[in-house]
């Protein structure tokens, strides 16, 4: 479909939700493939996102813009409440970022703007993309999910077109999220996205690798909670933290040899690190559940405490045999293996290059 007429892209303006590092690392396989058709990236963010993407891409021009900041509660009943709470500086950020967003295409002779998930980057002069798996937003309640979808769909309509990360049809990855039916006429299936590729056919490494992300406060606790019990495991682990802007490297004073943690591994080693291990426990972020679709891996599944999107994700894809989801609540790591070791994991492959196409005409139809 053609977005508009415009003359060829050259300069592309990238900016990635910091909800999380999830809408960052997807944003890779986009960057990747718009280099590689010789255009101009920029990226704009800050903070861990920031970090994060320096890392992968040093070449690239980075811009500075202000996160949404959203903070988090220790209690899950509480998230809603403290989320509602900071609504209106949200809709202040949005505010912001459309008026730093006309300024910097004026400064940097933007040619379009991909964003993910964030509610302000359209613009009435260029091809203004956005990115998202959430077309519905789940929050246990038909009511508020009927009332989000309107404001998100009075957000979607600014933009050009909206990018949603998944297949279309029934055997898709996010089920109701990506597929709420009653779709706007701007909306388009890209297929999955994954910065991974599987290359590794040697033995495990590791029995498990755990792959921490997400936001505060849950994120620390659940790793006390883990580094607790996987003092009486005797398997091999790779434990990462989700930290990309941490220098210091944590101290394994009173924890077994067989735990290796690390703070942050870029891209390619962390794709061969998952590869080699026979297990992998994470949060069920979109993102994280692409690389692992990508990467046919077994993985138990736990939702951040609160996170009804998460939540939704793990039981959906439990339901279909992708992943075994567990509650953060409870958690117990021995009963959590015992469940994976007698659980039927569908071994579906899934193709993941769709997206390159979408691209393709982006840049050549404008």
């Amino acid at each position: 479909m053609k977005l508009t007429n415009v003359p060829q892209l050259k300069n592309i303006l990238i900016v990635p939700l910091d909800w999380g590092l999830g809408h960052a690392t997807r944003s890779i396989p986009l960057i990747t493939n718009l280099l590689e058709k010789n255009c101009l990236v920029l990226i704009a963010g800050e903070g861990s996102v920031k970090a994060l993407l320096q890392a992968e891409f040093p070449a690239v021009q980075f811009l500075t813009l202000k996160g949404y900041r959203i903070r988090y509660s220790k209690q899950k009943g509480w998230l809603r409440f403290k989320i509602i709470c900071q609504i209106p500086g949200i809709l202040f950020s949005v505010y912001r970022e459309h008026q730093w967003l006309k300024m910097v295409v004026k400064q940097h002779t933007i040619d379009a703007v991909i964003s993910d998930n964030r509610f302000g980057l359209y613009h009435s002069r260029i091809p203004s993309i956005y990115l998202t798996h959430q077309l519905l937003i789940k929050t246990g309640n038909r009511i508020t999910e009927n009332i989000l979808r309107k404001c998100h769909q009075w957000f979607i309509k600014k933009y050009t077109q909206c990018w949603v990360p998944d297949f279309e049809g029934p055997d898709n990855i996010a089920g109701a999220l990506s597929h709420p039916g009653n779709l706007l006429s701007n909306t388009k299936y890209i297929g999955c996205l994954s910065r991974f590729e599987k290359n590794y056919n040697g033995q495990y490494v590791y029995d498990i690798i755990i792959l921490l992300s997400g936001p505060e406060p849950q994120r620390t606790l659940f790793e006390k909670e883990l580094l607790f019990q996987l003092k009486e495991f005797t398997g091999k682990v790779l434990f990462i933290r989700g930290l990309p802007q941490e220098v210091k490297e944590f101290s394994s004073e009173g924890l077994n040899a067989n735990i290796e943690i690390k703070n942050h591994l870029k891209g390619t080693r962390l794709s061969t690190a998952i590869q080699q291990s026979a297990l992998i426990i994470c949060r069920s972020g979109y993102t994280t559940i692409m690389d692992l679709i990508k990467l046919q891996k077994k993985a138990i599944l736990v939702p951040t405490p609160g996170q009804t999107e998460q939540e939704y994700l793990g039981e959906y894809l439990m339901q279909k045999k992708l992943f075994l989801c567990v509650q953060q609540q409870g958690f117990l790591l021995s009963n959590a293996l015992g469940k994976a070791s007698g659980f039927c994991f569908s071994n579906k492959e899934y193709r993941m290059e769709e997206f390159k196409n979408t691209i393709s005409l982006l840049i050549e139809n404008g």
